[in-house]
C-alpha cells in the first residue's frame, strides 16, 4: 500500500480495531509516519491515530462535481 501518497488527501479506509471489529469510514489524513496515520475520522468528527497494519482497504475520495 502506498499510503504515503494520501498524505494530505482525503481517503476511505477499511479498517479491523484491536478487539477484530471491522469499520469502514473516510478521514482526512494530516500525516502518515512509523506505520501510524494521524487523520481526522469524518464520521466522528475526532482526531484519531489509525495502524496501517490494521488497514486492510483504501482508496482516494472522489470528488462529487454537479453540472
Amino acid at each position: 500500500m502506498k499510503m504515503k501518497m494520501a498524505a494530505g488527501q482525503t481517503i476511505e479506509i477499511v479498517y479491523v480495531d484491536k478487539a477484530g471489529k471491522i469499520t469502514q469510514r473516510k478521514i482526512d489524513v494530516h500525516g502518515i509516519r512509523d506505520g501510524r496515520i494521524r487523520a481526522t475520522c469524518l464520521t466522528t468528527g475526532a482526531p484519531r491515530v489509525f495502524l496501517s497494519a490494521n488497514i486492510l482497504a483504501w482508496q482516494p475520495v472522489q470528488e462529487r462535481r454537479y453540472a
